[in-house]
């Protein structure tokens, strides 16, 4: 007699890793959450920015990240066989710091170098940026990892 398999001795079915579904929630859940805490708080200008920096920069990370991660449906060998905490932390902090860049091209030389004015919300990208890639990065690459550990076990 064989006994079930792990994942179904725990109660947890195995669900499949689907891009759009991760791109979706990477995107409504900060910019909800940020949203109504800017509309919460009387900050419009963190309101505008949950729809647009926060939230855009999330999902754009997601899907970069996921498609990376689920290459064809078969994963690289030393994603899959990484410390799913190492692997999370190391692809946020990449993310991260790519975002941070960006965040300062866009609020410091954009300025001084286009005709782009030095509006309010430019200075937010040095803050929103970084903190929605890493954040992002990290929760889809914890979940990939989740799901491709339960399909090897």
């Amino acid at each position: 007699m064989s006994s079930p398999p792990r994942t179904a001795q725990r109660g947890i079915a195995t669900r499949p890793f689907t891009l759009w579904k991760e791109v979706a929630t990477a995107y409504l859940a900060p910019a909800l959450t940020a949203g109504l805490g800017g509309f919460l708080s009387g900050q419009p200008e963190l309101t505008r920015a949950a729809f647009t920096s926060i939230g855009a920069t999330s999902a754009v990370v997601a899907c970069t990240v996921g498609a990376w991660l689920h290459r064809r449906g078969r994963p690289r060998r030393w994603t899959a066989s990484a410390a799913r905490p190492v692997l999370a932390l190391g692809l946020a902090i990449a993310a991260a710091g790519i975002a941070g860049l960006a965040g300062w091209f866009g609020s410091d030389w954009l300025p001084s170098h286009t005709p782009v004015p030095d509006a309010g919300w430019l200075d937010r990208l040095r803050i929103d940026l970084p903190l929605s890639a890493g954040l992002a990065a990290a929760i889809v690459t914890w979940r990939w990892r989740g799901t491709t550990s339960r399909q090897q076990a």
